[in-house]
Parts: C-alpha cells; structure tokens; sequence
C-alpha cells in the first residue's frame, strides 16, 4: 500500500477525461490480477483512470508498512475486495524497549472497518501490533471464511485469544504466533479445534512456554493431512516429536523442541528412522538445549535442508562443523555466537551456497563472557560464501581491514547488519574509527538495500553513505557520528532512502530539518537521545503539514525532543494518540 494516496488520487483525478487505455477493460483488468509486486500495482495505478479503476477492483492483497500511514475507513473506500492484508504498527525499534508501553497500533480500529466492508477476509498478518484477547474473539466471529493468522511482535493478547481463533476459524490454514509479548495461560487451546478440523497447513506455537496437551496436538496433526509447516515449543521432548514426524512425514519446514532428554537405543532408532523419512523437508529450527549426544539424529534429513535455525541452539564449534557437513545446500543458517570463530570457519568450508548468515550473542548483556565471534570468523565466512547477500552479525570486535576484506569477497550483499556489541568501539588493532569499514561496504556493495552500522564513527562514514550508496531503503544508526554534517549528507545523498532509524546520536535541530524534501517520500524517521528541541520538532511539523510530527518527551528533558517519529499518512494525526505522545 502506497501511503501517499491523496497524492495519487489527485494524481489520477487530474488526468483528462479523454485519457483513457488502449486495453479493453476485461482485458486490462486481467492483466493486472496477474501483477503480484505492490509497487508495480501502485505505479499502475498513476498510468490513467482506466488503470486506476481497473488496479482498484482487481487488488484483493494489502500491504501497510505503517498503521498509522492511511485509515481504515481511506482503504475500504479505495479498494472493495481485499481478502489479505499485511498491517505494521509500532516503530522497529519498538523491539529495543524504546516505545513506551500503550503507544498504540491497536488492531480493533480496523477490524471494525474491515468487517462491514471485507466479510471475505481470508488473511490477517499482523506485526507489532497490540491485538486483545477481545479482538481475537471478534476477529474470529466476524470473517466466516477466515483462514491465516500471523502475529508477529505483537502485544496485548493471551492464549484465551487463541482459543478463539482455534475454535471458530473453521477453515484455518495457518496459525503463526512468533515472539510475541503475549500472556501465555496454558496450553489448552490446542484441544479447542473441532475434532473434524482438518485444513491446517502452518502451525508455529514455538515461542510459547507454557505446557500443551501433547494428545490433542498428536490428533490435530495426524487428521491435518496437508500440514507443511510445524513448530513447536521447547516443552516437546524428542520422543514427543518422532510421533509427530510418523504422523506428519511430509513436513517442509519444522521447529523441533526439547534435543535434551534420555533416550534408549531403540528411543534413538526411532528419532533418527522419523527425520529420515522426511523427504521434504528444507527448514529445520529450535533445537533447544541441544547436545552432541542427540544431533546425529538429524544428519540424514539435512541434505535437503536450506535453512537451518540455530538460534536457540547453544551448540559449539565441534558440533556445529559436524551437522554442516551433512549440509551441503544450505541458503540460510541463523547460530548463536557458542559457535565461534572455529564454527564459522566451517560454514566457510562446508556452505558454499550460503546466502543468508545470522550469528546472534548468546549473552548481550554479559560484558566479561569469553565465548563469541570476531572479525576473523566473519572473514572465514566471506571467503568460502561468495553468494553471501544478507548478514547480521553481533560480535565484540572489528577491525576495517577485516570488512574491507568481506565485501571484495562478497560484493553482492544487499543487507549489511554489523553489530559492535560495545558502543563506540574503534578498530581495535588501529584504534582507528572504523569509517573506513563502512565507507568500504557501501562503495563495493552496490546493491546495498539496509545497513546497519556500529562502532567508533565519525561524519566521514555518513559522508561516504551520502555519496556511494544510492540503492539504500533502510539505516540504522546507534552511537555514532560528529555532527549534522553526517546526517545531512545521508538525507540529500540516498535518493531511494525509505526509513531512517536513530538513537543516542549528536544529530539535532538541523540535521532534523535538512530532510524537508526527503520525508514525504520516505515511510519513517525515528530518533531517540539527540540533540532534537521540539522548537525543531515544531519548525518540521509548520514546514510539513502533510507529516505527523511525533513526540514523547522526558519530564526531566528540558526543551528536547527525547523521542521523534515522523512519517507520512493521509489520514492525517492520529485519533489514538497516548496522553505521553505529543503530535505537532
């Protein structure tokens, strides 16, 4: 979804009369029910009216990238046959703790519209959003034909919802419920689906903690004969799961639970006869607590696999090169930092093919922990990954020539996500800033889309974004920087910049300001701990009427701006607004 509509709705009503598509309207109307890209649908739209008319009946998906961008009530006028919609709400850096609680995006607002207007909604993906047991219940009551629920980072809601989506969605295919800041009761919502339900395809319950009735997941399983996806929570043992991969062999992705439990020789015959029997499968995830003991287990479904989630795998080097050797086309591979240098040497070795790589800390918080990675592992990586496309790396230590190293090794990364665990860090051979580091990615990488950056920096690195990265959407920034200079040279340099997120910078007033030309054409700007005032706020807010100015401003703050989120919307400020959230 294209949130300037009011731009281009006056746009399209401004187009002559005679204007009009060479295409009857059958024609062009078949046509773009075959266009899938939404920026595609949006710039078809801007063609003539013909076009505008014909993508308006024709589009039945919608995707939001800000709850807050357009309003319900401007959706449902535009377009009358929406059966899918994918709705962002909370700023990203909503999942650091920097948006207060009660901030808003909740979800009734639009359920109420989408009722009267979408009764065939089919699909509801939502992120950070707040959802209510209450809305949960509405939500399953109202759309009869409902069929796919996503709640990603989303707030506000219990198992009790749950149990209603379980018990009226009566042709559910898909129940994802991922990491969400939820009030988890019990498990009993598994026993709510009618014993004749049968269409569930996706089942993903694997960040719950609480215990499940095991009896009623093994039944729901077995009568769900289509079901593709399963992940479940680390309450699940391994003898638990070989029941459930007998009934359900045809799995293509799987969260395991529990890899810690004591297994006879037959128990351990059993699990390794189940994986193996999964012929399909191509994601594996959780393994939790998992030992060298039980992961053998796994080796003869992994030449199938393409992404392999080790994320809550506290596992080591010598376990992790043993399972990568059974690996041998792997896309995408998520580990904890246990794993190492040496680990990381082994993904060089044993993936080939690697596309994606995630190294997450085990431990943030702990600054005197001996395990983890650093820019020797990362260069392993890179020298035996030349496919390498996206990372996201945390590590305590980094060095400029180590990145400048990777990206001639690997030219092709569309996302760069570096995380200096350390704050300010500098290169620590050097004692260098480490502009020169990201000065080297976005000169090299020239499909950069989304960087992170990290470390000791100055202007100069803002500098060389400004000047070299021309295909950027989204930065993050923490900890960095000189002056406005350096934003300033983001804002007039990176033409296709999107969002811009950033905290605990020196960036103020007009740094701030000297995005007046830029900000309509962008989803969002968050800053938190700058030198913003909210005189600068305000002068923003007066320049830009068509922005939302956002502010929640600390008691203690004085004259600053603690917290801004600025982005664009038709709809205008919102209704919602918390009494500790300020609009301009």
């Amino acid at each position: 979804m294209n949130p300037s509509l009011k731009k281009s709705r006056e746009s399209v009503d401004s187009l002559n009369e005679s204007t009009a598509s060479p295409f009857p309207d059958e024609v062009l109307e078949k046509v773009l029910s075959l266009v899938r890209s939404h920026k595609d649908r949006n710039s078809a739209s801007l063609v003539c009216k013909d076009w505008y008319n014909a993508e308006r009946w024709t589009r039945t998906k919608l995707f939001i990238g800000n709850c807050y961008s357009v309003s319900p009530d401007i959706v449902a006028r535009r377009f009358p046959k929406i059966k899918s919609v994918t709705l962002k709400g909370k700023p990203r850096f909503s999942d650091f703790n920097l948006v207060p609680e009660n901030w808003g995006a909740d979800i009734q607002a639009w359920l109420d519209v989408f009722s009267k207007v979408y009764p065939f909604l089919e699909e509801l993906r939502l992120k950070r959003m707040t959802v209510s047991d209450e809305s949960l219940e509405f939500l399953a009551k109202s759309f009869h034909g409902f069929k796919t629920l996503s709640l990603l980072s989303c707030d506000g809601f219990s198992t009790d919802g749950i149990k209603s989506i379980a018990t009226h969605c009566k042709r559910l295919t898909e129940l994802d419920i991922q990491e969400n800041g939820m009030d988890d009761i019990a498990g009993s919502w598994l026993s709510c689906f009618p014993d004749d339900f049968a269409s569930l395809e996706v089942l993903n319950f694997a960040s719950l903690n609480s215990e499940i009735s095991f009896d009623a997941l093994e039944r729901l399983v077995s009568r769900c004969k289509s079901l593709r996806v399963l992940k479940v929570n680390k309450n699940i043992n391994l003898d638990q799961l070989q029941r459930l991969l007998v009934r359900a062999p045809q799995l293509m992705e799987l969260g395991t639970g529990s890899f810690h439990q004591e297994l006879t020789s037959r128990q351990y015959a059993q699990v390794e006869s189940a994986f193996s029997n999964c012929k399909h499968l191509h994601t594996l995830s959780g393994l939790w607590e998992a030992t060298s003991l039980y992961l053998p287990v796994l080796y003869a479904a992994c030449a199938s696999l393409t992404f392999l989630n080790l994320s809550y795998a506290t596992i080591g080097s010598g376990e992790l090169s043993k399972l990568l050797a059974h690996c041998p086309n792997l896309r995408r591979l998520w580990v904890l930092d246990t794993v190492e240098d040496k680990g990381l040497e082994a993904v060089g070795t044993s993936c080939p093919l690697l596309e994606e790589l995630r190294v997450f800390p085990a431990d943030p918080f702990d600054q005197d922990i001996v395990h983890g990675v650093t820019e020797s592992g990362f260069v392993a990586v890179s020298a035996g990954c030349p496919k390498l496309q996206y990372v996201l790396y945390f590590c305590r230590q980094m060095t400029n020539a180590a990145v400048a190293t990777i990206v001639r090794n690997c030219p092709d990364f569309t996302h760069f996500r570096l995380c200096i665990m350390n704050p300010g860090q500098p290169d620590y051979l050097t004692n260098e800033p480490m502009d020169e580091a990201f000065g080297a990615v976005v000169k090299t990488c020239t499909k950069l889309q989304r960087l992170s950056v990290s470390g000791l920096l100055t202007d100069q690195t803002f500098e060389y974004i400004g000047k070299y990265a021309k295909n950027l959407e989204t930065l993050s920034v923490a900890f960095a920087g000189s002056s406005d200079w350096g934003m300033q040279c983001v804002l007039d340099g990176c033409s296709k910049l999107r969002k811009l997120e950033i905290r605990d910078c020196p960036f103020g007033n007009a740094a701030l300001l000297s995005g007046l030309d830029k900000y309509e054409s962008m989803r969002c700007l968050w800053m938190s701990a700058c030198n913003v005032t909210m005189n600068g706020c305000r002068l923003l807010a007066k320049e830009m009427p068509r922005l939302n100015v956002e502010v929640i401003k600390d008691e203690d703050s004085d004259d600053y701006a603690d917290k801004v989120y600025v982005y664009r919307s038709v709809a205008g400020p919102r209704r919602d607004a918390p009494p500790f959230v300020k609009t301009l």
